[in-house]
Formats: structure tokens, C-alpha cells, sequence
């Protein structure tokens, strides 16, 4: 059942992987080449050779990741290596496949509309891939040799790399045109940031009342979510009390609230976000006894 489970994995991330890929050379082709945005990574370095010589995108992009996939195997070690091949092959072939499907199709010409379904785009494509415990390759592999090396951030030296490749595009696009890409930065970012977040968080309640027994009895049947009573002490009349700590799924939330003030209309109760929850109940079946 094991290994069942595990191929299903395997193949589960392998689909999204080149689902994310497939998704980010469309949105290149359909929105940020016609919009001639200026762009980070592995496909910013492309578009800045691609000023300068004859050498397509697709083509570069698939040059470049090869020898950056070289260097991570020699560097980084044969298992970096195997999880980011797929991704290192599967862009530059998707992103020719378009061009030659797509040719000069345009769905807009408007700078600002190419800026956002670009940004909306290249977040959601790369959040899948990275989902997945998976590099995009490219760019991604100097920063991960530095720190390997050199103990820097790879934050640090990733932002860096952006910076310069950027800076080499700014020489020829105008003044209106790097604020395009200094936007299209700001949403791809944050697109990431919610997809790597997406479908993970869990709401977190603490409840402090009289009717402690009855509150747990309630969540446990009523909601069928876990309780864990933690003990503590109250600061100002210094008097031991128990808290009710339960996590539950966002849509629980009010149901549990309701809950809590039929039996206690007095009880203090906290509310909070988590970002990510494991184990039984989530992401692990439930053991019913």
C-alpha cells in the first residue's frame, strides 16, 4: 500500500510540475512578450540576450537551464539535480511549442492589462512548481551554490541577481516601462506568496471559561474536531484555569462559535490564523475509537 501511495505521489507532483510550466511559458507568450515587460530570472536574462543577438527565447531559456542543471549536479549533488530537470526542460520546450502554435496572436495591447495577467500568471505557475518541493531551475540554482558555499541567504543573493538583470533591461525600455516591471515583481511575488499558503490554513481557537467540560464535550461531538486542554493561571486573581485549544477548519469557525455562547455567553475565546497544520484530522486520517 506503501509504494501504491507513493507512485500516486510521484506521478500527482510530476503532473503539476509540468502543469506549472506549461501554464508559465503560456502566460510568457500570451502577455509579458507582447507587452515587452521587463522581467526577473532566467526568462529576464533571455529577453535581454534576445535585445542583443538572434538567439530565441525558447532556445536561450533551454541553453541557459542545461548549464545551470550541469552545475547543480556538479555542485549541488545528483538528487538536486533530478528534481530539476524536469522543470529546466519542460519551459523552453513549452514556450517553443506556443510560438510555434500561437504565433504573433495578441489578446491585448494594453501595458497595464499584460503587467497584471502576466503577474496573476507567473505566481500561480511558479507557486505549483514550488508546491511540489521542486525548483524551477535557471536562475534559482546560483543562489542555492552560494549558500551551500558561502553560507549566504539565498533570499539575498536571489533578490540580488534580480536587481542586475533588471538593471541590464532598464538600459533600453523607458522610464514607464520599469515601473511595469517593477509591478509585475510586486504581484508576481505576491500571487506566490498566496498559492504557496493556498488550501493550508487552518483556524486556531483558545477558550477560556467556567464550563470547561461542557465545551469540550460539544467540539468533540457537535464538530468532530480534536480538544486539548491546556492548564494555566490566571494574572491578575492568580488562580488556576483551563483553556480549550482546538483547531478547525476556517468554514468550522462559526458553528463553534455558536457552540461556545449557548453554553457560555461569558466565555473569553482567542481566534487565530495558522498557516499550516499535520496530523490526524488533517493530514492524516482520523483514528476513531
Amino acid at each position: 500500500m506503501w509504494t501504491e501511495n507513493k507512485n500516486v505521489r510521484s506521478v500527482r507532483t510530476f503532473v503539476i510540475i509540468i502543469l506549472g510550466n506549461m501554464l508559465y511559458a503560456l502566460i510568457v507568450k500570451l502577455f509579458l512578450l507582447p507587452g515587452n515587460l521587463m522581467t526577473g530570472g532566467t526568462t529576464g536574462i533571455g529577453l535581454l540576450v534576445k535585445r542583443y543577438t538572434e538567439i530565441s527565447l525558447a532556445g536561450f531559456v533551454l541553453i541557459f537551464n542545461l548549464i545551470m542543471l550541469a552545475a547543480g549536479f556538479v555542485l549541488l549533488g545528483k538528487k538536486f539535480a533530478l528534481t530539476t530537470v524536469i522543470s529546466s526542460l519542460a519551459y523552453p520546450i513549452f514556450l517553443e511549442v506556443f510560438d510555434r502554435i500561437l504565433g504573433e496572436v495578441t489578446l491585448t495591447e494594453e501595458p497595464i492589462l499584460n503587467t497584471i495577467f502576466s503577474g496573476l500568471g507567473i505566481g500561480l505557475a511558479l507557486g505549483l512548481v514550488i508546491r511540489t518541493g521542486a525548483s524551477t531551475g535557471g536562475m534559482d540554482i546560483p543562489p542555492l551554490v552560494l549558500h551551500k558555499y558561502f553560507r549566504i541567504p539565498v533570499s539575498v543573493s536571489l533578490n540580488f541577481f534580480d536587481m542586475l538583470i533588471l538593471a541590464g533591461q532598464a538600459v533600453y525600455n523607458p522610464a514607464e516601462r520599469i515601473l511595469y516591471g517593477i509591478l509585475l515583481i510586486l504581484i508576481y511575488t505576491g500571487v506566490l506568496d498566496k498559492v504557496m499558503m493556498m488550501g493550508a490554513t487552518r483556524t486556531e481557537v483558545k477558550i477560556i471559561s467556567g464550563h470547561v467540560e461542557e465545551i469540550r464535550q460539544a467540539i468533540l461531538a457537535q464538530v468532530d474536531r480534536g480538544v486539548t486542554i491546556l492548564y494555566g493561571e490566571g494574572g491578575y486573581l492568580q488562580e488556576e484555569t483551563q483553556v480549550v485549544l482546538s483547531i478547525l477548519y476556517n468554514r468550522e469557525l462559526p458553528k463553534v462559535e455558536r457552540l461556545i455562547r449557548d453554553i457560555d455567553p461569558e466565555a473569553f475565546m482567542i481566534v487565530s490564523r495558522v498557516t499550516e497544520v499535520r496530523g490526524k484530522g488533517f493530514s492524516i486520517s482520523k483514528d476513531y475509537r
